[in-house]
């Protein structure tokens, strides 16, 4: 058993761990709970953090464990905690996001998560869902394979988790507040963090660095997870090459790059091999933004130490990709490929059920309670999602009229020049709770477009539930005759966030074979927020196994 808390000032949230394992074994752990303030950003600020941890404990569980996470609101926020990339067959009560699978947790409330880790092996992660509160609420997730069953790939001497972040010297809710009463986006962040810290680059005269000590000739595997709301980033260690070898907790065809590129929600597994001369050497992560946007550009930076180097050397920094590489970044994703081997397959669909075409469009509309008299909006398909008042889950469970419409359009109603000269028109958008209805065991392509509406601009779309496979992605508009000739259907990349890039488009692939509501949205918080989110309603099969499990007695109530 294993104790968490998220904590604020006068509360906290707390949380109890259970792990049974594959070999029968109980684990047991206890965390205490305490109020807690993080000054490592030079301003000390109470936040929300889990057990008095920035970032939160990393949840360790194994292939075939079941896992049941209590949690108990002491907070001044309502909360709920999204399991990223766990695909919770069957119970979609357990996947976490708020208004869609459930509820969220009101002060003073508790609710048991409770699933099986099925078919999965790797790094996920774990955080708030519900307004910005991830900014802090988030940690990892590492699932080991079954006993006796060994990597892919050489054993490493050890392993690292890197968690990156974003960080404000203000409470991250207020700032979202003020840019929302301007009609405008929120601040952007302060500092990049790597496990909570941003390095001694940073301007402050506190200096808070994560380093990680390794032995010549070793060879050490990094878990690397990027929790940040709003920016994709480059990644790379100075005088190392990085051999990447797991995407979102599924193995990839292993390639050498001198650096990575991540975006938020994403997960990625390198091997990096100390055979350098023995140093101080700086890892780091800068932004990669290939539109007029501005962003948070500084660079956090942690360090690997050769073991019996002095702190006295200075480090040297990497050479990683100019903020706005888009050559790289498209080589970079263009690299990775699953494993497709006879014991890790890559079940790819071949024949499609159901084709959906979705545009991301940005617009404004007007806003007479705000100051600049007009407010920021995203959609899909020219619909901005409105968050319902119940868990959609529970709504389609109990059959609840009026929650929602399961009319949303498969492809935009008014075909344009997606990503032409710059548009200012929102084309009609209109706002709803509509969602897109798929028959159990269905194959679905999902082709994901971006527009020139207001601005082109990089996506990454997660989708709960639900692992798919990125069988295509190009620069301009999808061609409905020639890209799908282009596609790679022996061995795309699988995975549950996928990039969307900038001016361009990427097609996916899966089967509708997890009964339910799942979420499916961009993972930069701001677009989010605007609206740029469905979910997939995905019937019951005709077998017993084949439905939704009946919610927990505990599942809260709005």
């Amino acid at each position: 058993m294993a104790s968490l808390a998220f904590l604020l000032p006068g509360g906290f949230i707390f949380l109890s761990f259970f792990f049974i394992s594959a070999d029968a074994a109980t684990k047991f752990y206890q965390f205490n709970i305490q109020v807690n303030n993080v000054s490592r950003l030079c301003h000390a600020k109470p936040i929300v953090t889990v057990n008095g941890r920035f970032p939160g404990p990393t949840v360790y569980a194994r292939e075939g464990d079941s896992v049941q996470i209590n949690v108990t609101n002491h907070a001044q926020y309502n909360m709920s905690i999204h399991w990223h990339g766990l695909k919770q067959f069957r119970n979609g009560w357990a996947d976490g996001p708020a208004y869609i699978t459930q509820c969220p947790i009101q002060s003073g409330s508790s609710y048991m998560y409770s699933f099986n880790v099925t078919g999965q092996r790797g790094t996920l992660w774990w955080h708030a869902h519900i307004l910005w509160l991830r900014a802090t609420v988030y940690g990892a997730i590492v699932i080991m394979p079954k006993p006796g069953t060994p990597y892919p790939f050489p054993r490493p001497a050890r392993e690292e988790t890197l968690v990156f972040g974003e960080w404000w010297h203000a409470d991250v809710e207020e700032v979202v507040k003020q840019g929302n009463s301007l009609g405008l986006p929120p601040n952007m962040s302060d500092a990049h963090t790597i496990n909570g810290k941003p390095g001694p680059l940073f301007p402050c005269s506190e200096k808070h660095t994560f380093a990680m000590e390794v032995e010549q000739g070793k060879t050490y595997l990094l878990r690397i997870i990027n929790t940040a709301l709003n920016d994709e980033l480059f990644f790379a260690i100075a005088g190392h090459n990085l051999t990447v070898v797991e995407i979102d907790a599924v193995y990839t065809k292993p390639f050498m790059t001198s650096a990575i590129l991540i975006a938020p929600g994403q997960t990625t597994n390198v091997l990096v091999h100390a055979n350098q001369m023995p140093g101080r050497y700086f890892m780091a992560v800068r932004p990669f933004i290939d539109a007029p946007i501005p962003i948070d550009n500084k660079t956090a930076t942690s360090i690997f130490q050769y073991r019996g180097i002095p702190n006295s050397v200075l480090p040297t920094l990497p050479h990683l990709p100019s903020p706005n590489d888009t050559s790289f970044a498209l080589s970079y994703n263009q690299k990775l490929k699953s494993l497709n081997t006879p014991t890790f397959p890559a079940i790819v669909p071949l024949k499609v059920d159901r084709n959906l075409f979705f545009t991301v469009g940005l617009g404004m509309n007007p806003c007479p309670s705000c100051v600049n008299g007009t407010r920021l909006t995203a959609s899909l398909n020219n619909i901005t999602f409105v968050m319902p008042e119940i868990g959609l889950l529970e709504a389609h469970y109990f059959n609840t009229k009026g929650v929602f419409r399961t009319d949303f359009p498969d492809k935009p109603p008014t075909p344009f020049n997606y990503t032409g000269a710059p548009l200012t028109a929102n084309l009609g958008t209109t706002k709803g709770t509509r969602l897109v209805k798929l028959t159990f065991n269905s194959t679905v392509e999902l082709v994901i477009q971006d527009t020139n509406l207001l601005t082109v601009e990089s996506h990454p779309f997660h989708l709960h539930g639900y692992n798919f496979f990125v069988v295509g992605t190009g620069i301009g508009n999808f061609d409905h005759n020639k890209d799908p000739a282009k596609y790679n259907l022996i061995d795309p990349p699988e995975r549950n966030t996928v990039g969307v890039p900038t001016g361009g488009w990427t097609a996916i692939r899966f089967t509708a074979n997890n009964p339910g509501v799942w979420f499916f949205h961009c993972h930069l918080e701001l677009h989010t927020g605007w609206g740029l989110k469905t979910a997939f309603v995905v019937e019951n099969g005709k077998q017993a196994d084949q439905t939704v499990l009946p919610p927990p007695k505990d599942l809260p109530q709005c």
